[in-house]
């Protein structure tokens, strides 16, 4: 069984437009077209159980818009488990994080190549902070963003230093996506690996090296990897070929494919 940690879908009235926008700045082909059926159709060709959207705030203003569709998804289709999201410009963090707990989502997503502000700025601790204080899970685009490629607003160097002011219990869930950063794994092994945060493996299995993935597995502990794909920007069911391909033990293989996801999600949402 998998859990897919990481997946993008839109409102049915903009989706094409958004993903020929996006696909022509990275030069990815969307291998869906967007849509929650879209969406669901992938899961079902791949055999994934349920998957965690992550929609981005890209300017202050749509945070009520992307939070409300965030809340109709997660209510309307119980295989699709959406965060919620905040713009590090938005004022009064804690009453939006508020906002977002109340609307019943169990995250929130940041990404700051869109939202053009540095990991380690002063505005995104206080986001952490205060989401980890309302145990709120985060995930975090990390790396290299094909789309938006420099500066690199999460490198492994910034997040180190941002978590390095967090106060972290062990409760906490934050996920440093795409290994840990797009592109700049080495970079994670020497800043991330050990740290209290969790890595996916969004558009990862596709382009990094196998010995080191492994080597990233087993130091970081496989009870803190988490399945993902990034779709439409990966092909699901090719993700989940490539995983099972990787010589993992059948526990590291159970824990990163679903029961990390499980256990994080199973206080909030339906998944068993």
């Amino acid at each position: 069984m998998y859990i897919d940690f990481h997946t993008h879908l839109f409102p049915e009235s903009i989706a094409a437009a958004t993903l020929q926008k996006l696909g022509a700045a990275s030069a990815l082909e969307p291998t869906t077209d967007g849509t929650a059926n879209g969406l669901l159709r992938s899961m079902d060709n791949a055999g994934i159980e349920a998957s965690v959207v992550l929609p981005v705030v890209t300017k202050p203003s749509q945070f009520d818009s992307v939070n409300r569709f965030a809340a109709s998804l997660h209510s309307t289709y119980p295989r699709l488990i959406s965060f919620g999201g905040i713009h590090p410009d938005n004022e009064n963090v804690e009453e939006k994080l508020d906002t977002v707990v109340s609307l019943g989502l169990p995250g929130i997503k940041l990404h700051p190549d869109y939202q053009q502000t540095f990991i380690d700025d002063e505005r995104y601790r206080r986001i952490l902070q205060a989401a980890i204080d309302r145990h709120l899970i985060v995930s975090i685009h990390a790396g290299i963003d094909k789309g938006l490629p420099d500066p690199i607003h999460c490198s492994p160097d910034r997040a180190r230093r941002l978590l390095d002011t967090l106060t972290i219990p062990s409760s906490a869930c934050i996920v440093f996506a795409h290994g840990g950063g797009w592109g700049c794994w080495d970079e994670v092994e020497r800043c991330l690996v050990g740290q209290p945060i969790y890595f996916d493996l969004g558009v990862t299995l596709q382009y990094i090296d196998e010995a080191q993935l492994l080597r990233l597995i087993r130091l970081h502990g496989a009870e803190r990897i988490l399945f993902a794909s990034d779709v439409p920007w990966s092909d699901q069911a090719d993700c989940v070929k490539r995983f099972e391909a990787l010589p993992l033990t059948e526990t590291e293989r159970r824990l990163i494919a679903f029961d990390n996801a499980r256990r994080l999600l199973s206080p909030l949402t339906s998944v068993e």
